[in-house]
């Protein structure tokens, strides 16, 4: 069993992995984005930073997957991620263009048929709103300028890549405006249900409605 949870920044894919680790006796991969020297100045200058930025993501992305997802597999261990490795793409529609963004295709494409797909990602959808006021509350100082613009910009690139309809790999939505699994038991236990729904992991309960 792998899955891995995306979500727009600040939606709280960290700290559902974290959160759901114990009771899927799993692995944990968690993107490692403090190592990138260039993510303050490309917060501030996101014209200048953007190609440096999406390289160095992305060959630290590959670099952490190659090394620990196939023999996780192979070995047959449960493992939950924070990330995919598609969604650096999703950043460089947004933040590269013209030859750098085909340059970055180019190299991306040949990493991707080495890295294995999780077998269910978990889409943590919330609105720029409440990702700018969770963005605001765990206050990392390289997020501090964080333009709303470009939450949005991502928001709507997260959809379209995560709602169509020829995916390959099964979506679950979950809607984050709404839960609350931090502080609430209840919604924890909703989410974990819901996965296990969606990967036929016993036990699990007929899908409830969340009442708050």
């Amino acid at each position: 069993m792998y899955f891995a949870i995306e979500g727009v920044i600040g939606v709280g894919k960290t700290t559902l992995a974290r959160m759901l680790q114990p009771a899927f006796q799993a692995n944990l991969l968690l993107e490692v984005f403090e190592e990138n020297p260039f993510l303050s100045s490309f917060y501030a200058d996101r014209a200048r930073y953007a190609f440096q930025t999406q390289i160095f993501f992305l060959l630290s992305r590959y670099h952490q997957q190659n090394r620990n997802v196939p023999a996780m597999i192979s070995d047959g261990q449960h493992l939950i991620s924070d990330y995919t490795f598609e969604k650096d793409s999703l950043f460089a529609s947004i933040n590269l263009q013209g030859d750098e963004l085909e340059m970055y295709y180019r190299v991306h494409e040949a990493l991707a048929e080495k890295i294995p797909s999780p077998n269910l990602i978990v889409y943590l959808r919330a609105s720029t709103e409440t990702l700018m006021q969770r963005i605001a509350m765990r206050d990392r100082p390289y997020e501090r300028q964080m333009d709303p613009e470009y939450i949005d910009m991502l928001n709507r690139a997260y959809d379209k890549a995560f709602l169509g309809e020829d995916r390959r790999v099964p979506v679950l939505v979950l809607d984050a405006n709404q839960i609350d699994f931090v502080r609430r038991p209840e919604d924890l236990a909703y989410v974990e249900n819901r996965i296990r729904q969606a990967l036929l992991l016993a036990p699990f309960q007929p899908e409830l409605p969340i009442g708050h």
